[in-house]
């Protein structure tokens, strides 16, 4: 049992959750100060953890189950759990019913906006799979299913969707685009020969580096314009400076002729960048708080 339960996790890559979840917290945050001048409560960001893990799960579960064919030509994803035999598609397909149930569970105990909105989370968790299969821009469908993380949790500790709330899920969609552009450089000969859509197998790995510095840029002017549309102060701008000098480091690092060190750069770096704006937004917030009760 506990080699099964290692082999799902590693399947759904529970460690990537750092990506988003930090993101989710700080929607949270701004959303339940911006609107009540409180911070959430601790069973909100119970709640939306647990539809975070639940909405993740059932994501990476369903790649899983809908990319098994083209997994198992890939040599690079060959070994994933049901190419390799690991897992049978029947127990991951109920593995994604359960997620689903958690999902729906963590957010009914959210606010009602939340369930209005959970058929098109779904929507968005279902379809962006197949994506890659007609359009290159699969980049950006992922960017905008994993960058309703922090415009959900706003939504559910506020009820209510915000200009600030868009812009922060604007931001943070482009971040992930522009990170999941420079990973499938890696498969960019795979993807032309099987026939599957991305910005390197359609206009090449140079130009590719291109459009996820233009993400990122456009993130970067994001997350300062949130600073100016919420009640932030300067602790946060400070992350916010922190945050830019790891997306240069990021692109820095990798080049067209030089891929080597692009694990770093996916996963070390955005794992990095997500904790530190999060950690400067509730320093930022708590300060703020103990400043006003003073």
């Amino acid at each position: 049992m506990i080699k099964k339960i290692k082999i799902f996790l590693e399947m759904i890559k529970f460690e990537h959750t750092l990506f988003a979840l930090p993101f989710a917290y700080m929607g949270a945050l701004l959303g339940s100060v911006s609107t009540s001048g409180e911070l959430p409560s601790w069973g909100q960001v119970g709640w939306i953890t647990l539809a975070m893990v639940g909405a993740r799960s059932a994501a990476m579960g369903l790649n899983r189950v809908i990319d098994k064919v083209i997994d198992k030509k890939n040599p690079r994803t060959a070994m994933r759990a049901i190419p390799a035999g690991l897992l049978s598609s029947f127990e991951v397909i109920l593995f994604i019913i359960v997620s689903f149930v958690l999902l729906f569970v963590a957010t009914s105990q959210l606010s009602a906006l939340s369930m209005k909105l959970l058929p098109l989370a779904v929507f968005f968790l279902v379809i962006y799979s197949y994506t890659k299969r007609f359009t290159w821009a699969c980049h950006l469908v992922l960017g905008l299913t994993i960058g309703l993380a922090p415009l959900g949790a706003w939504v559910a500790v506020t009820n209510e969707i915000s200009a600030a709330s868009l812009v922060l899920y604007g931001a943070i969609a482009l971040w992930i685009a522009g990170f999941d552009v420079i990973y499938a450089c890696q498969d960019t000969e795979f993807d032309k020969d099987e026939k599957l859509h991305s910005i390197p197998s359609r206009f090449g790995v140079a130009k590719a580096l291109l459009f996820a510095k233009a993400f990122h840029l456009i993130t970067a002017v994001g997350l300062m314009f949130v600073f100016f549309m919420t009640d932030l102060s300067w602790v946060y701008f400070a992350g916010l400076i922190i945050a830019y000098l790891i997306l240069f480091y990021e692109h820095w690092i990798v080049s067209p002729n030089d891929l080597s060190r692009l694990q770093t750069a996916f996963f070390t770096m955005n794992g990095v960048l997500s904790i530190v704006v999060f950690a400067f937004t509730l320093i930022d917030l708590v300060v703020q708080r103990w400043t006003s009760l003073g």
